[in-house]
């Protein structure tokens, strides 16, 4: 079991895009079971290779009991969309209502290479759309629109962590200690 740090907002791997995995070995079973590890202990509902320093496009993800992995997702999404509260491990102890698509079929590869489709919808679509938006540098607050997305950035600079775990903002509507992917 390896708890490894969580990397926050402010810290540019986060805007990095992830390169395809390409070795299917030992270093990135390790990888994910790291990423396990991380996520369940944090608790988080999905957690992205990025997220710990690793530039490789792998995700976890633990949804109303399901727990998995998925290498080099690629996503079809449905054209449904649902707005729900949504937060963020690098982002800790907040959460904004953001867009999703309803449904998602994603294809990738297990951590041996080997073929998988996982289809979701509701807290498990907007988890793997949020985990590879993550291995594309994107961060779950370029969602919102741009109000939302001003006052978000409001909220996070007056916590003063910019990168650093700092205070939660308890009189914050946005606050929510409670869900993180």
């Amino acid at each position: 079991m390896s708890i490894t740090p969580i990397r926050l907002y402010g810290d540019p791997v986060l805007r990095t895009p992830a390169a395809p995995v390409t070795t299917f070995d030992k270093e990135l079973r390790t990888l994910v079971q790291d990423l396990t590890d991380t996520m369940l202990e944090a608790p988080g509902a999905g957690l992205a290779a990025p997220q710990l320093g690793v530039g490789l496009r792998v995700f976890t993800y633990y949804v109303d009991g399901q727990l998995g992995h998925l290498v080099n997702p690629d996503l079809d999404l449905s054209a449904d969309i649902e707005v729900d509260e949504e937060g963020c491990l690098s982002i800790p102890a907040f959460s904004w209502p953001t867009p999703r698509s309803l449904s998602v079929v994603a294809r990738g590869l297990d951590m041996y290479g080997e073929p998988v489709e996982l289809e979701g919808s509701h807290l498990l679509a907007r988890c793997i759309q949020h985990e590879t938006d993550h291995l594309d540098g994107i961060l779950f607050i370029d969602r919102l629109d741009k109000e939302q997305r001003k006052l978000a950035l409001k909220e996070i600079r007056a916590a003063e962590w910019a990168g650093m775990p700092g205070p939660i903002i308890r009189d914050s509507p946005h606050a929510n200690p409670s869900y993180g992917a």
